[in-house]
């Protein structure tokens, strides 16, 4: 077996693995006790009669739900499972999996209780309904895998209302982490953020914020051109009128990108292009080698579609790609909002902040990037991966911390009361994990298992 042949059998195994072990476990997460059981008797405190009198306290003091119960570290991800995992609308029972390896991120890695939530339901107005009904149980919402252009409604219209903070990770958290690497990534290649011009392939949701946010980090928005499935966007196509009552967020671009009012499709956007960011079609194949050729000395791929990306990395750097991003963990410089938003949602349940601006998200992307460089940056080694533990609690704090110079924070901490507090539930939660394996009561599958023997 060659080398390539070798990295694409890598690239396949956890696609194989999953269908042993999904069944095997049979979910992801479990509701299990917090309080203690010392017998029989302790129900008469959790329970009735003695439950009456936190009830009572609430009632009168309303923010007291915040004390008495789990609130303040319950998240629910909501989806109506229409674009899961670049997969498309497969639905709400075949998105299930994919928001219960959320809420299992959720735990482990930000120490934050997470129920998914799957819709059955296409309506905008009946999700934006169910998340205002389910309030007084929650501390925050991951709004997930919604088809566009309703999920722009859904998150408008939610963050407006809504009295908790509700995000929707496709949009933000893909954004935050990928600014920080975009931020490294030219710290690498030694160019300016104002200068380089961007390419962006694909005009979802994810690429639209993260657009949005990378123009807020300082790139020039006439810099950057982007491209849907008719190519690139600009303020005279012809379909102009379509994008401006039905997708105003892609006739914000056309209006407020492309400044040199280019034409054509994916590699005119990318020649003479200092960077590519790609959030479209699973490839490989979306993204050509010839078209890598013409990009500026120095170039910056980010293939980040899922479960694919749009070009193998091994491609882009043989076309002459200095730096190289996936959204793939199992490749270096994995650009994925999992390095987001466990560390983001902590941050904001721990100060309860009543939403998340993108303010906070530049403050974490920001926080992310410098771990980075901490820990040594490198054209392999663009951003922390999951296994740094670190990263969480200091986005946890960085968060926190812009909530509250923001004035969105109900609770005021310090800088250290805030890192100590991520740091404690992370902790706790990792612990919890370790010691159910050590015990037994989460079972570690052997090979035959894994090797279906």
């Amino acid at each position: 077996m060659d080398n390539k042949e070798s990295m694409l059998a890598k690239a396949n195994q956890p696609a194989v693995e999953a269908m042993k072990l999904h069944p095997f476990y049979k979910g992801k997460i479990e509701v299990v006790p917090k309080v203690c059981i010392r017998d029989l008797s302790d129900f008469a405190i959790w329970y009735t009669p003695g439950v009456a009198k936190p009830c009572l306290d609430i009632r009168d003091h309303p923010e007291m739900v915040y004390e008495h119960t789990n609130k303040a570290n319950t998240v629910a991800v909501v989806s109506d499972g229409t674009r899961v995992l670049g997969l498309g609308d497969i639905g709400p029972a075949a998105g299930l999996p994919v928001m219960e390896g959320k809420a299992l991120l959720f735990k482990y890695l930000g120490g934050v209780d997470v129920f998914p939530l799957m819709l059955d339901t296409k309506d905008p107005d009946k999700i934006i309904e169910t998340v205002l009904l389910l309030q007084p149980c929650l501390g925050g919402v991951n709004l997930e895998d919604i088809s566009q252009p309703k999920c722009f409604k859904v998150l408008d219209e939610l963050r407006e209302k809504a009295t908790i903070p509700v995000w929707h990770d496709d949009q933000q958290g893909t954004a935050t982490v990928t600014v920080a690497g975009f931020i490294n990534a030219l710290r690498i290649v030694n160019k300016k953020i104002q200068d380089v011009k961007v390419a962006m392939i694909g005009a979802g949701a994810s690429n639209y914020r993260i657009a949005k946010l990378l123009m807020a980090a300082g790139v020039t928005p006439t810099n950057i051109v982007m491209t849907d499935t008719k190519g690139i966007l600009y303020k005279d196509r012809e379909d102009r009128k379509e994008l401006q009552e039905k997708y105003k967020e892609k006739w914000d671009i056309c209006v407020n990108t492309n400044g040199g009012n280019l034409r054509g499709g994916i590699p005119e956007a990318m020649k003479g292009a200092d960077a590519v960011i790609a959030l479209s079609t699973p490839g490989p194949g979306i993204i050509k080698k010839e078209w890598v050729k013409t990009m500026t000395p120095g170039a910056i791929v980010f293939a980040c579609a899922n479960p694919t990306p749009e070009i193998w990395p091994w491609e882009a750097k043989e076309a002459g790609a200095m730096v190289v991003a996936t959204g793939r963990s199992d490749f270096p410089n994995q650009v994925n909002n999992s390095l987001g938003f466990p560390g983001i949602f902590r941050g904001t349940l721990d100060v309860q902040a009543k939403t998340i601006t993108d303010e906070m998200c530049i403050a974490a992307a920001m926080e992310l990037a410098q771990l980075a460089v901490d820990r040594g940056l490198d054209e392999n080694h663009l951003l922390p991966t999951m296994d740094d533990w670190e990263v969480f609690p200091r986005e946890a704090m960085a968060v926190g911390l812009k909530a509250i110079e923001q004035g969105i924070a109900r609770k005021i901490l310090s800088k250290d009361q805030i890192y100590k507090s991520a740091v404690a539930k992370i902790s706790r939660a990792r612990g919890l994990t370790r010691t159910m394996m050590d015990t037994g009561y989460i079972q570690i599958p052997n090979k035959y298992v894994i090797m279906g023997d």
